[in-house]
């Protein structure tokens, strides 16, 4: 399998989708159709937590105070089936391979994937 989570109206999502290449990718828009629990759960499971999947730069995570409370891993495991924000994207899913974020480290990893 082969896809991409990502939020269409995110510039720095369509740069890195820009940059990768799409080709062969099944593309979900997290505003549209938000991430399943099931795949969540495999996130969870290939990033160690599901607080690494989070989006801390969200703005309705510092607006909602989250910032400032001790938040339990079933915290943020609700938070993110809850909100699409709170996805840290974008999010790479090739074959085993999980890539979640947008550091210049987890791109250049993609690439280096993907053959590039």
């Amino acid at each position: 399998m082969k896809k991409i989570f990502y939020l269409s109206t995110c510039d720095t999502c369509k740069r890195i989708m820009n940059e990768t290449g799409t080709e062969g990718f099944e593309l979900q828009d997290i505003k549209r159709q938000h991430i399943d629990a099931a795949t969540l759960d495999r996130l969870q499971k290939d990033h160690g937590s599901y607080e690494a999947l989070l989006n801390k730069r969200a703005v309705k995570y510092r607006a909602n105070g989250l910032n400032d409370k001790e938040l339990s891993e079933a915290d943020y495991r609700s938070l993110i089936l809850g909100e699409y924000t709170f996805l840290k994207r974008p999010v790479y899913i090739i074959e085993q391979d999980s890539f979640v974020g947008n550091s210049k480290k987890t791109v250049q990893d993609i690439k280096d994937r993907l053959g590039e």
